[in-house]
């Protein structure tokens, strides 16, 4: 295989690593600072230049994109998947993950948990949404801040709503989250690679820091994950499409919290602290993926006219409710099961003995116009109550992701 590694720090701990693994294993590894690139666009070829050369053939790249070069970075990274070239992690994904907000709103749709966090504008509604998070202490974060940076921890109500107007006043755009408080000073950082979770750590800060970032003075300890953790972590990647990918995680009275999802995590922490070959692991995947790719159903699925996938969500009172897969009769209606997703359990090509439940959510593939069949006509969903929440109505919905790529965040190269 030979492999590209993007990155602009040659004597980086966790370029260095990647690079002495893959040579381990006998492939060719280049080097690549990503800003030498030129991209090439023409009707039907897109190619790129390094160094004023064109490049030459590829198997596959490791993005590690730095965070004051991001648009960029990305647009370098979409490049080489348009040139049918694996990446481990692709465009998309990096800038959705990267957007402290945005991957916080994509994960709070799935049944997986996230500390109550609020996003305001107007100074007015500053007061109401630290309220609603369940008041102070609060986390304020910057959505841009990386390594600790931009994370402040504010006692009373009247310093977070000083620190939120200072700080709007600046144009900085801020998060209010709830504190966590039975986790303060630590966190969990679970390392990814594909669907398995290679290596795991708990970060610790010292003295009275709150933050446990390493490159805060934090210490690390190897940690063993239960079910939940491991479970959690690897849907929160999966959510936002990453391939290799560092998950923080609270350790909450409720179970895991997500904090944040890298999709560039650095090396040099997780394997001084667990010993682990963490950038064999990589390499190792990404050999994997290209001898045997997977196929882009976002390109594919186009030329199948009236087919699609769609997710078909199961309530309570369904009539699919302790039906088998096989006696649901999507079948017949030429639908295929390829996915069912229950609670964090993501349970691939499903049997078709299996018993289905209320709030299971069904990826399928099959007749679009069937699986809108299957769908009564949309009504608003009701807002929970304070009494009872009352259960959510049908939704389907494309399953395949076609947004555009987010431009001007940023992310560190090392977390």
């Amino acid at each position: 295989m030979k492999l590209a590694i993007l990155s602009r720090n040659l004597k980086c701990y966790s370029t260095r690593r990647l690079k002495e693994a893959a040579e381990q294993r006998g492939h060719t590894v280049k080097i690549l600072n990503t800003l030498k690139f030129a991209i090439d666009l023409e009707q039907g070829h897109p190619d790129l230049y390094f160094r004023q050369k064109q490049l030459s053939s590829y198997d596959a790249v490791l993005p590690r994109i730095g965070a004051s070069i991001t648009y960029y970075g990305t647009a370098v990274v979409r490049q080489f998947e348009q040139m049918d070239i694996f990446c481990a992690n692709t465009a998309a994904s990096i800038s959705r993950s990267r957007d402290k907000l945005r991957s916080l709103q994509m994960l709070s749709r799935h049944r997986i948990g996230i500390p109550k966090t609020t996003f305001v504008r107007d100074k007015r509604d500053v007061l109401p949404a630290i309220e609603r998070v369940g008041g102070a202490p609060v986390i304020i974060k910057l959505i841009e801040g990386t390594q600790g940076i931009g994370v402040l921890l504010a006692e009373t109500v009247s310093s977070a709503a000083a620190i939120v107007e200072l700080l709007q006043s600046q144009k900085q755009s801020v998060l209010i989250q709830k504190f966590v408080s039975e986790s303060k000073g630590r966190d969990i950082r679970a390392f990814i690679v594909g669907d398995q979770v290679v290596g795991a750590m708990r970060r610790v800060a010292r003295g009275q820091e709150f933050r446990s970032n390493i490159h805060r003075g934090g210490y690390a300890e190897p940690v063993e994950l239960d079910e939940s953790y491991r479970e959690t972590a690897v849907r929160a990647a999966q959510i936002m499409g990453l391939q290799v990918a560092g998950v923080d995680l609270l350790e909450s009275q409720d179970g895991p919290q997500i904090v944040e999802v890298n999709s560039s995590p650095g090396l040099e922490g997780i394997e001084g602290c667990t010993r682990l070959d963490i950038a064999g692991a990589i390499i190792d995947y990404i050999s994997a993926k290209v001898n045997f790719p997977e196929i882009d159903l976002r390109q594919r699925l186009t030329v199948s006219r009236g087919y699609g996938v769609a997710e078909i969500y199961i309530p309570e009172g369904s009539d699919y409710i302790g039906k088998k897969i096989c006696d649901s009769g999507l079948r017949e209606k030429d639908i295929s099961v390829l996915t069912l997703y229950r609670d964090a359990k993501v349970i691939p090509n499903p049997r078709s003995q299996r018993e289905l439940e209320a709030d299971d959510r069904l990826l399928c593939f099959g007749k679009l116009e069937s699986m809108k069949e299957l769908i009564p006509a949309r009504i608003r969903k009701k807002r929970k109550s304070k009494v009872k929440a009352l259960p959510d109505l049908p939704v389907a919905e494309e399953a395949v992701n076609r947004e555009n790529d987010y431009e001007g965040n940023s992310i560190q190269e090392e977390d």
